[in-house]
Formats: structure tokens, C-alpha cells, sequence
């Protein structure tokens, strides 16, 4: 698997919008603010470093090939099961079933989806690590919580692994006419959601006025969530020539992925509001934790996948 002239192509206008990005942000900082004071201005520079980052570091797992962008996502599995069960009801019970979880449930579906056994990673962790950690966890005699802390890994681990791992999983998809290019849905899935995200912030800022949900997130409005999904839906359908789809499909999907990641991250906002934290973590810099930057793509990824696999596969 190697990188792509539609990949390429894709990098180059990526790079190109992080350039100018860049040299707003050094602007606006060297105007309006050159000691660091204005915490808007930081925290845009901040976004758009990690941004630099994060796009160096999936260019360096997609030149790896199918290797690369497994372990890639395994990691950022690991990271954000890590934050999500960081917040979560535990008690010394429970040890061993996270001990599980970390180091035999997430590196089993990577495995299996290495070696391309949908049959199996596909109910591996809903039905076999849902019915089997709660046993590890209640041989232990701990009943206090128990309903809870066994219900919290569970959804942990489907946020955290199941659905991460269907991003790579969709390098082995046989869509006739496609082969070798599978990277490109990765790229797809990931520009589109994540646009999505960026410009449901601006049209927000721009025109937000009526909350979506005013006493969960009250930041998100409706204004932003129309603005941001439609706009990230022509950018999808703009980016057709490097899909297996039409124009009109890649439209389709984009409206998809793009609806279920603000649904998705708003999911994720209760969760926080019910742990009462502002960000799942500190180890992306103006991004908070994996968890806020994966949350869209969490629940947008699966349902994506699917969909590819059941209409254009042969699989």
C-alpha cells in the first residue's frame, strides 16, 4: 500500500490550508496580542500545531502501509481507552478484567483485523468480551457498583476499540475497480468528519443562536450543526475522484458520517458533564484528549464501513 497520486493530492491541499493557517495565526498573535495575552488567538495556535502534528503522523503511518495504520489506531485505542476508563467507577475488583481489556481484548480485534477475520472481529468484543470480563470481574466477590463499573468498561471498550478499529478495518474492503486504494477511504472518512467538526465551530461562532442541546452543550446550535454538515457534505462530494463512489454518493455518505459525528460527540459531552470534566485528557495540545478528537469519528466510522462494505465490496 503505498501513497496514492489522490493521496498525495489530498496531502498537498491539506498542507496548503495548514500553511495559511499557520500564517494567520502568527498574524493575528504578532497584532493583536504578541505577549500570549489573547487566550482565543493561543488557543487557535495550539489547534493548529496539534493539527501539524497529527497530520505528520497519519502521512508517517500510511507510508507504513497496512502495518502503519494498524498500530497507529491500536495506540490511539489504547490512549483513549486509558482516558475513558480514567473517569469511570472502579474498584480493586475489577484489576484483572481491565488488565483484559487492555492487554488481550484491544490487541485480539487488532490482530483480527490484521488478518482480516470480519466473521470474528466484527462480534468479537459486543458478544465475547461483553459476556466473559464481567465474569473476571465478579469472581472477585466485589458486588458494590458492580452493574455500573462492568457496564462502564463494556462501553468503553466499544467506544474506545470496537469502533476505532473499524477504521482500518476498511483497508481490506474488495471494492472491484478500487484495489490497493483503500487507504483513501480512511483519508475520506477522516478529512470529511473532521471538517465537519472545524466548520460547525465557525457557522456557530457566525450565526450561532439556538442550542441543540442548551443544557448539555450549549456552545452547539442548530445554525452550526446545518452550516458545518452541509458544508462538510460538498466537501465530500467534492473529494468523489478519490472514492469509488459518484459524486451524488459521496454527497450521501458525507451527510451520514457527518450527522452521526455531531450526535456522536454530542454522546460524548454527556459523558463528560456526567464526570464533570471539560476535555477526556491533556495530551494533544488545544485538543484535548484522543477521546475529543476521536469522538465523531467514533461513532461515524462503523456505520460508514458498513455501508461501504455492504454496497461497493464484494465482501
Amino acid at each position: 500500500m503505498g501513497l496514492h497520486a489522490e493521496f498525495v493530492t489530498l496531502l498537498a491541499g491539506i498542507l496548503t490550508v495548514l500553511i495559511v493557517a499557520s500564517g494567520v495565526g502568527y498574524v493575528l498573535r504578532q497584532r493583536i496580542a504578541p505577549d500570549g495575552s489573547n487566550a482565543m488567538i493561543e488557543n487557535l495556535n495550539a489547534r493548529i500545531i496539534a493539527w501539524w502534528g497529527m497530520v505528520i503522523l497519519m502521512s508517517l503511518a500510511f507510508l507504513f502501509g497496512r502495518g502503519g495504520v494498524i498500530l497507529l489506531f491500536a495506540f490511539c485505542s489504547f490512549a483513549a481507552l486509558r482516558e475513558f476508563l480514567t473517569l469511570t467507577t472502579k474498584s480493586r475488583a475489577d484489576h484483572w478484567a481491565l488488565v483484559g481489556a487492555f492487554f488481550v481484548v484491544l490487541p485480539i480485534q487488532y490482530i483480527l483485523i490484521w488478518i482480516d477475520w470480519y466473521g470474528l472481529y466484527s462480534v468479537f468484543i459486543p458478544v465475547y468480551a461483553f459476556l466473559l470480563m464481567p465474569i473476571v470481574a465478579a469472581m472477585r466477590g466485589d458486588t458494590q457498583d458492580f452493574l455500573v463499573r462492568t457496564a462502564e468498561t463494556q462501553y468503553g471498550l466499544m467506544i474506545a476499540v470496537f469502533c476505532v478499529s473499524h477504521v482500518p478495518a476498511l483497508l481490506y474492503l474488495q471494492i472491484p475497480g478500487f484495489e490497493g486504494k483503500n487507504v483513501l477511504l480512511i483519508a475520506f472518512l477522516v478529512v470529511v468528519v473532521q471538517s465537519s467538526d472545524v466548520l460547525q465551530y465557525v457557522w456557530g461562532k457566525l450565526l450561532g443562536k439556538h442550542p441543540v442541546a442548551p443544557k448539555l452543550s450549549p456552545s452547539k446550535t442548530w445554525e452550526g450543526l446545518i452550516g458545518g454538515v452541509l458544508s462538510a457534505t460538498l466537501i465530500g462530494a467534492g473529494l468523489w475522484w478519490m472514492t469509488p463512489f459518484t459524486m451524488f454518493e459521496a454527497a450521501v455518505l458525507s451527510l451520514i458520517i457527518t450527522t452521526l459525528g455531531f450526535f456522536g460527540g454530542l454522546v460524548m459531552s454527556a459523558i463528560k458533564r456526567d464526570r464533570g470534566v471539560k476535555d477526556w485528557g491533556h495530551l494533544i495540545a488545544g485538543h484535548g484528549g484522543f477521546i475529543d478528537r476521536l469522538d465523531s469519528v467514533v461513532f461515524s466510522a462503523p456505520i460508514f464501513f458498513h455501508l461501504v462494505r455492504f454496497w461497493w465490496s464484494v465482501t
